[in-house]
């Protein structure tokens, strides 16, 4: 059957151009019957034998009747098969451009029939949180950019909304703490359970069964309301350090133009050897920040004698003595390279960047750890990072809460759960522009979406 409609289409496709080649063959035919010594003569019996010619509907047999049919059928086929390659696409009435509104049938295919497994994007759209939809092609990732100024309803309208649809752990960035104040008890609730086909599962009683979260605050605002954030209990591993290291100088730069990179180079290895020592060697309540200030505290430079060690130094020469390739002992060497003068230098700047640690609320907040970042991704949690949206002193250590967030996340995806964690989590980055800087981001928000991890940055314009 598809056989006969391909040879009946192909005959179609045809008869223009049998009818241009006899009509050619009847032409050819006007020619051989005209007569006349020479080519005036003959041209005139020509139009005078055109209608003789076309009397008969059948075609001729005379081989050069046939030829004539043949090859101007021919010509007229290639001449219309090149047209044809050469054509220039017109788009009549789209002159100014196709783009268009969608349409409730254009976002129908990308969207929950559940509304409660959907990112909310506006009143009419939503978008699947299945990163792995029947249909391959309407597999989109869930990260999102909100852009809006000041009093547009950023927060009110879409962040909280969104935070309520409770189908992810989340880790939202809050200032001034009222998202945690308003969602918070929605979120102790927890949202009401379902099953594989979307319905919800009550109880013997005929209550809904609710899936509490486990709610962290972070509150750099009131560190008296806050649970305690260790940045050392997340080191596993020297790139683990230098990673930390890196957010810590990135965050603490203060504004203006940076300096001769000189001086943030001989930081990063004064750094990264004390945290290293500290993370291998020390105890692991001695694992803090305040232990890394007694460390500089107690590092005394003598310009006038070079010789000069102090306790600092004598502390890593019996590391050295007992294990000579020590990755901190291989960092401070190179550190110890700088004169004494330049060293003081060196320290005074360490201090200045590190000037926050010397308030007591502070030092004590980072003397250990509560909110399990390595466990977000594990079950339903949220994770509420409270800041000041006027002060932004402590906004470093938020920036490095997302920083480790991130990269221990990516690491148990890979890890633990063969790519993909069992529970989404969704960062909610209300200022994303003040929290700080988080290292490689741009690289990151294309690469976490495979792991099942995804952020919304909400600008001010």
């Amino acid at each position: 059957m598809q056989n006969k409609t391909e040879i009946k289409r192909y005959m179609i496709r045809s008869l223009p151009y049998l009818f241009f080649g006899f009509l050619c063959m009847n032409l050819g035919e006007a020619w051989r019957l005209a007569e006349g010594y020479d080519y005036t003569e003959k041209l005139q019996s020509f139009f005078n034998m055109i209608p003789v010619a076309f009397q008969n509907v059948l075609p001729g047999f005379y081989a050069i009747d046939l030829l004539w049919g043949i090859v101007c059928g021919g010509l007229f086929w290639v001449a219309v098969k090149m047209k044809k390659q050469n054509a220039k696409k017109y788009r009549h009435g789209q002159e100014y451009g196709s783009a268009r509104w969608g349409t409730l049938k254009d976002i129908a295919p990308y969207e929950d029939p559940v509304f409660e497994n959907n990112i909310i994007l506006t009143a009419t759209e939503q978008l699947t949180m299945n990163s792995r939809p029947k249909d391959p092609a309407t597999a989109r990732n869930k990260n999102v950019l909100i852009i809006g100024g000041s009093g547009s309803g950023k927060t009110r309208f879409w962040l909280k909304p969104n935070l309520l649809q409770m189908h992810s752990s989340y880790v939202v960035t809050d200032p001034k703490g009222d998202i945690l104040t308003d969602c918070g008890r929605a979120l102790q609730r927890g949202p009401q359970k379902r099953d594989e086909n979307g319905k919800i599962i009550f109880d013997q009683n005929g209550r809904p069964i609710c899936e509490p979260y486990q709610i962290k605050v972070f509150n750099t605002i009131n560190f008296k309301k806050s649970m305690h954030y260790n940045p050392f209990a997340y080191i596993h591993s020297e790139k683990d350090i230098l990673k930390l290291v890196t957010a810590l100088i990135a965050n603490t730069k203060g504004e203006g133009k940076d300096g001769d990179p000189f001086w943030i180079k001989a930081e990063t290895l004064f750094y990264t050897a004390l945290i290293a020592y500290l993370h291998y060697e020390a105890p692991v309540e001695e694992q803090t920040f305040e232990t890394m200030l007694e460390f500089i505290d107690k590092y005394e430079v003598r310009e006038d004698d070079e010789d000069f060690q102090n306790p600092v130094d004598r502390m890593f020469e019996r590391l050295e003595a007992r294990k000579p390739d020590h990755f901190a002992v291989r960092q401070y060497k190179k550190f110890k390279l700088a004169a004494a003068k330049t060293a003081k230098s060196i320290l005074i700047s360490c201090g200045a960047r590190l000037a926050p640690f010397d308030i007591a609320e502070l030092r004590e907040i980072t003397s250990y750890d509560e909110l399990e970042l390595d466990k977000i991704g594990d079950r339903k949690t949220a994770l509420f990072l409270i800041m000041s949206d006027t002060d932004p002193t402590f906004n470093f250590l938020i920036s490095m809460i997302y920083t480790q967030l991130f990269n221990l996340l990516c690491e148990k995806a890979d890890d633990v759960y063969g790519g993909r964690l069992p529970v989404h989590v969704r960062c909610l980055i209300d200022e994303a522009a003040n929290i700080g800087q988080i290292p490689n981001l741009e690289k990151l928000v294309a690469t976490i979406r495979s792991r099942e991890i995804s952020a919304c940055l909400v600008l001010q314009a």
